[in-house]
């Protein structure tokens, strides 16, 4: 559902036909959020602030800057991966728009364990992609291999 690095964050569960970004959150760790929860940015860097936000973030340095919630996606969803980057295509031999699904790699206490398994087989923890990556919820219902919904989707 949700990596354990991403608890103490705000959030909630994903909507089918929701899309959304991967995103490193203040934690540090990559996660998945709604495009329309980011913070507005200016060239893609720093969050835009008012003259009283950074004011007040002056005397508050300990306050965390975003509270963008965790989209939390359960085990088995299909979803549509897009954007990939050339090294993580070849590396999975994989082109830049996938169907995959959404998985749980390991069960242990405090480790990352939520990644997306290509048609193929290939596993990529969500820590591996890079941020930006765009992301189609296709379906939240558990399925444990490639099928015709996610094919459809690619066309």
């Amino acid at each position: 559902m949700c990596d354990y690095s991403l608890c103490g964050i705000p959030n909630r569960l994903a909507a089918e036909g929701e899309q959304l970004v991967v995103h490193k959150f203040t934690t540090g760790s990559m996660g998945l959020a709604s495009p329309a929860d980011l913070p507005l940015t200016v060239s893609g860097t720093e969050p835009i602030k008012t003259f009283w936000q950074a004011f007040k973030d002056f005397f508050e340095p300990g306050r965390p800057v975003s509270l963008t919630p965790a989209v939390c996606i359960p085990p088995g969803a299909q979803l549509i991966v897009k954007d990939i980057p050339n090294d993580l295509q070849r590396q999975c031999r994989v082109t830049e728009r996938e169907a995959v699904i959404f998985t749980q790699i390991s069960a242990d206490v405090n480790s990352y364990r939520d990644a997306i398994r290509f048609h193929n087989g290939c596993e990529i923890r969500l820590q591996e992609l890079r941020e930006g990556m765009r992301v189609e919820v296709l379906s939240l219902s558990g399925v444990t291999e490639y099928t015709p919904i996610m094919a459809g989707a690619l066309r």
